[in-house]
């Protein structure tokens, strides 16, 4: 059902990357418009004059949707206060993504829970494309889980967000390449795992994330034990039945994607190819996102979309 009203929507947090992003999403989106914004440094964001955070709590019922882009540890009282007054939320922090208190928006999972929710917890972008890549393996039972599933990831400086900080600089990161969270650390991985785990039964993951000197997007490399050797062909049967229909995911068949198959777009491209010479099976699981698009303001508004059963992908390129 296409709803020709158009719904107010406030952005918390906007000055940042992913609340720019999401602002500059809306203002194309033909079925909202931002009633206000809230920004603590920035008087105006893309052309939206932004209040000051304690301004909002007067305002919740000026909106139909509130995305909450505030730091984490900063978004869950604010979104509780937003929700308690009646708003429903989509929360852009890691506050909730692991809480009953909203639903987990991987939308392509979620979708049947949208409609109703009244908080919605946007996933982060490194869980996004690694469940993305790993969860139809896992509902098909073909992950070994007596060994380790390894998922290397690399992102654009935009995913460190926008507080200017040394090791961000321009001549820091040019012509570099390096790995962080290094030890199994990153505060992505028990989202990760959370919401992994309750399919295959306790697994370990690996992960360890880098920093690439490019702008924008994720390509995550996952390296999956199987049961038994499949062929390039059998895995992406497993991608390409468990995503028939998905606007928003691209299986690219005999090849692997890269950044430019999804920058600026709300998609998730895969590949997949068997590993040689070892031992025992594994799969490589490629998937690429743009982490401002996909893995957080895209996702946002594909989440708004079936909360208010607009047409999915309304506002977006996928």
């Amino acid at each position: 059902m296409h709803n020709n009203t158009v719904t107010p929507v406030a952005v918390l947090g906007a000055s940042g990357y992913v609340g720019r992003e999401l602002i500059g999403l809306l203002d194309e989106h033909p079925d909202v418009g931002v009633a206000f914004a809230t920004s603590q440094t920035e008087r105006d964001v893309l052309g939206h004059r932004s209040v000051p955070l304690e301004a909002a709590d007067g305002r919740w019922s000026d909106v139909g949707m509130v995305f909450s882009c505030l730091p984490h540890g900063v978004s869950a009282p604010v979104v509780e206060r937003a929700r308690v007054a009646g708003a429903r939320v989509i929360d852009l922090s890691s506050d909730l993504r692991l809480s009953d208190r909203a639903v987990y928006g991987l939308t392509e999972v979620a979708r049947p829970a949208l409609p109703e929710a009244a908080v919605v917890a946007n996933p982060g972008c490194y869980p996004t494309a690694a469940l993305i890549a790993l969860l139809p393996f896992a509902r098909a039972g073909l992950i070994d889980t007596t060994r380790p599933i390894v998922i290397n990831a690399a992102s654009g400086v935009s995913g460190a967000g926008r507080s200017p900080k040394r090791e961000l600089l321009f001549a820091e990161v040019a012509e570099d390449f390096r790995a962080y969270g290094v030890g199994n650390v990153h505060r992505h991985l028990p989202e990760i795992t959370g919401h992994l785990t309750p399919l295959t039964g306790p697994a370990d993951i690996v992960f360890t994330p880098h920093l690439l000197p490019v702008r924008r997007g994720i390509l995550s490399t996952v390296h999956v034990p199987v049961m038994e050797p499949l062929e390039r062909e059998a895995g992406e049967r497993v991608l390409l039945d468990a995503y028939a229909g998905e606007p928003c995911i691209r299986v690219i068949r005999g090849g692997i994607p890269s950044l430019r198959d999804v920058v600026y777009r709300n998609r998730v491209a895969l590949g997949v190819t068997p590993v040689q010479h070892v031992s025992r099976p594994m799969l490589t699981v490629v998937s690429a996102i743009d982490n401002l698009v996909k893995g957080a303001a895209g996702q946002a508004i594909q989440n708004m979309n079936v909360m208010l059963r607009l047409p999915e992908t309304q506002g977006l390129l996928c």
